[in-house]
Order: C-alpha cells, then structure tokens, then sequence
C-alpha cells in the first residue's frame, strides 16, 4: 500500500496584540461644586485672607512716594521764588528779568523731579521690603495673621534703620529702635486689616447666597406660572 501523506499543517493563529497600557492619573485632585473630589485636576491656589498683592503694593507705593516727593519739594521752593520775585522787582531790565524767571523755572523744576524720584524710590523699596517678607512669612507660616505684619514691620523698619549713615552704635541704635517702632505701629493696623478683610469677605459671601436664592426662587415662580397656565 502506498504511505499516506502527512496531514497539512495547521496555519499558526496570531497573537493577539498586546493591550495598550494606560498610566495612571495624577494623584492631584480638586473637589467640584457638590464637594466630590476630580481626579486629575489640580486644585488651586487660594490667597489667604487679608493679603495684599506684592506687584500691586509696590506700584501704588512707588506712585504714592512720587506725589509726596514732587508736593514736598513744590512747597519748599515757595521761599525761592520769593527771592527771585524781589531780585526781578529791583530790576528794570526786561532781559535781566527773563533770564531771572527762566533760570528759576528750571531750578525749580530740577528740584521737584528730584524729589519726586527719590520719593518714589524710597517708599517703593520700602512697600516692596515690607510686602515682600510678609508674604515670606505667609508661605512659611502657612496661614496670615497680624504676627505675619507685625513681625514684616519689625524687620523692614530694622533693615532702613541699619543702611542709615552714621557709625556702627549708631546704627544699632536705629535698628533697636525701628524693630521696636514697627512691630508697635504695624501690630494694631494689621489687626485692623484683617479684621475689616474677614467683615468684607463675610459681606460678598451673604450677597452672593442672596442673589443665588434669589434667582433659583424667580426661576421656580417661572415654572408654577408655566404650569399653571398649561393646567388651564
């Protein structure tokens, strides 16, 4: 008898390929409005309560040193055009007195540039020093209370007190006393902020519970009316 043939081979079945891997999402959630928590969602930040923004403090700082700077030095210079006015009344000369009022003029515009400059630039350092290490206290502390302003004065008024000229006693002397001046001054004003910070913050949350009461009441009026006339 003839051999049989082998039987075919089976065709070899694919793999099946292989299941796509998902990572795992951030472990940082965020809680939504009905108080669940989103997965992959990071929650933000919220500054506390009473804290001032350091660009912004600073701005207004620089601008309000601007105004006092340029004032003070105006009203300095009342004298001096005094004494210009009579050296232009003892003259008959219309040169002499054109020159006289130029030549003022431009002095007394100099000196209330310079004034405002400087004035500027040192209540901005100030504002910026003093802000600066209040919100350093509030990242390190973890929450802002009147120590937090109490303790940035402290230490701002001791920093302006020891780059004042004068010798080394001297400018402890300033440093003693500028720690001790503002940590009394900013105590009390600071309490104060915080105090009309939380009021005004408890004020906007009332308001806006109101208005949203407000507005679900209209709309449930709406739909009983809507109701009512389809009844009929």
């Amino acid at each position: 008898m003839p051999a049989s043939a082998p039987p075919p081979a089976e065709p070899a079945t694919p793999a099946p390929p292989p299941a796509p891997t998902t990572k795992n999402p951030p472990a940082s959630t965020a809680p939504t409005e009905d108080g669940e928590v989103e997965a992959g969602v990071t929650p933000p930040r919220t500054s506390a309560v009473g804290a001032v923004n350091w660009g912004t403090a600073t701005l207004v700082g620089v601008f309000a040193g601007l105004l006092y700077g340029g004032s003070k030095e105006a009203n300095a210079s009342v004298s001096k055009d005094a004494e210009v006015m009579l050296k232009m009344g003892s003259t008959t000369d219309k040169r002499e007195q054109y020159r006289l009022m130029r030549d003022a003029m431009e002095k007394r515009f100099i000196r209330v540039a310079k004034g405002s400059l400087v004035g500027g630039v040192r209540l901005g350092m100030f504002t910026a020093t003093f802000f600066g290490i209040q919100n350093l206290l509030i990242e390190n502390r973890g929450v802002h209370d009147v120590f937090n302003i109490a303790g940035a004065g402290s230490a701002t008024a001791a920093a302006f007190g020891l780059i004042l000229p004068g010798s080394p006693m001297w400018r402890a002397r300033n440093v003693l006393v500028g720690s001790a001046l503002g940590a009394g001054i900013c105590f009390p004003l600071g309490w104060i902020q915080l105090k009309l910070a939380e009021k005004a913050n408890l004020e906007m949350a009332n308001s806006k519970s109101t208005d949203l009461a407000g507005q679900q009441g209209g709309v449930g009026a709406a739909i009983e009316r809507f109701e009512g006339s389809l009844k009929k």
